[in-house]
């Protein structure tokens, strides 16, 4: 256990940061699975409407990962890496390859 004050002062700050970093990370999780979903949704049914619930969806994502970077909650790369799960998640759902022919 923390002998002054200033190391338990430290210990409080910590503990703050660890329980906004857990609440910045499960918030980005919860857009990054609307997004998936939004995607399944949109390769199920496409549509105007669908389309444009995937690229707000992916944008509101990018939006939290990149402030979540700047935070320091989160790594660049693992940042980097998340984004484009999403990307080849939205672009795989819009544009799906076609059959190769050959």
């Amino acid at each position: 256990m923390a002998n002054n004050k200033s190391s338990k002062k430290r210990v409080e700050i910590a503990e703050r940061n660890r329980l906004q970093n857990k609440a910045y990370k499960s918030s980005m999780r919860t857009l990054m699975k609307r997004c998936f979903s939004a995607c399944e949704t949109y390769s199920a049914t496409p549509g105007d409407e669908a389309k444009s619930t995937v690229q707000s969806s992916m944008s509101a994502a990018f939006s939290k990962i990149d402030k979540a970077v700047k935070r320091g909650v989160l790594h660049r790369n693992a940042g980097a890496h998340q984004k484009a799960r999403l990307s080849m998640a939205v672009k795989k759902a819009i544009d799906p390859a076609p059959a190769s022919a050959g």
